[in-house]
């Protein structure tokens, strides 16, 4: 294999696992429960009249 190849297919390799990686934790952060109230609050606000 050439060098070119091989540093290539390692960057995707990382790349993928790196987006992977932090879609996961942000799916976490998204979906932990102490999180609740804080994004219900956000929603509601476009409903306000103030």
């Amino acid at each position: 294999m050439s060098t070119y190849s091989t540093l290539a297919n390692f960057a995707q390799t990382v790349g993928l696992l790196y987006f992977v990686g932090m879609f996961l934790a942000i799916a976490a952060y998204a979906f932990w429960p102490r999180n609740k109230t804080r994004f219900d609050e956000a929603a509601k606000i476009p409903l306000r009249e103030e």
